[in-house]
């Protein structure tokens, strides 16, 4: 009797295995996707039950892939190295989504850029605020974390982040911040600190292409609703008074500025 279901057992995986060969992941539901990687490690046992346990257990895909290993590992008939390979998989596609992204042309599209980021922001209990360099082909030259913490104005930020962007002779950027709260509406604060970037990397002739700000499952790009044109026209409307009336007496940049002309020329 148990080699009859063992030979149903192999049959349901090859069935399982042609499937994706022949469809791709879209064909299967989030219980079939865990079962087949389940089976990539328990070259024997049934694994539909663990497989639905775990998603039952915490909720969804997503969370299955971003779980502990202790925590799966409660799981009946999951083990220490189905853990692991769950735990591998998700870690090797946040490196892939990065990797993706540093080696193509970024296109001024928000969704491309999301794609990336959620996988690396969403889940953060606390707000990062990232920062990605762009070359004047778009393509991203360098992504990194400029600081972490509630999102408040600090000048300090701002200058380093005019700073790194002379470093990497970028000619254009995106930023990025994660709300934990899930809801990515921007704040006031948020818009502040948009328009100010706009207007100091304008004067050292970089360009703002975008400010993301990454919820639970949703983005706010302030490009695609037009503030970051709306600011740029603002900015050269009066580029001067307008920019270092409101923010330069706080402590920004005329420093960063006179450096800026020694490397850029600043029309």
């Amino acid at each position: 009797m148990s080699g009859k279901n063992s030979n149903l057992g192999q049959g349901h995986r090859s069935r399982l295995r042609d499937k994706f060969l022949e469809k791709g992941l879209s064909a299967f539901r989030d219980d079939e996707i865990i079962e087949l990687l389940l089976t990539l490690g328990t070259p024997r046992l049934d694994c539909k039950q663990p497989a639905r346990e775990l998603l039952s257990r915490l909720g969804s895909l997503r969370k299955v892939f971003e779980a502990p290993a202790e925590v799966l590992k409660e799981i009946p008939g999951v083990g220490a190295k189905n853990a692991m390979a769950l735990r591998l998989i998700h870690e090797v596609a946040r490196r892939f989504l990065e990797t993706r992204l540093q080696e193509s042309i970024f296109l001024n599209d928000s969704a491309d850029v999301y794609d990336y980021l959620r996988h690396s922001m969403r889940d953060l209990d606390i707000e990062v605020f990232k920062v990605i360099y762009l070359d004047a082909r778009h393509a991203a030259m360098h992504t990194e974390d400029l600081f972490q913490g509630t999102m408040s104005y600090n000048v300090i930020y701002l200058r380093e982040l005019l700073r790194k962007a002379l470093n990497y002779n970028a000619a254009s950027l995106v930023v990025a911040h994660n709300h934990p709260s899930g809801d990515p509406t921007p704040s006031l604060e948020d818009k502040h600190l948009t328009r100010d970037i706009v207007f100091s990397t304008s004067l050292i002739e970089v360009r703002l292409l975008d400010h993301v700000i990454v919820g639970e499952d949703s983005f706010y790009s302030f490009a695609d609703r037009g503030l970051i044109e709306i600011y740029l026209r603002e900015f050269k409307r009066n580029p001067a008074m307008t920019y270092f009336r409101e923010v330069a007496e706080k402590g920004v940049g005329w420093e960063v500025v006179e450096e800026a002309k020694k490397g850029r020329k600043i029309k």
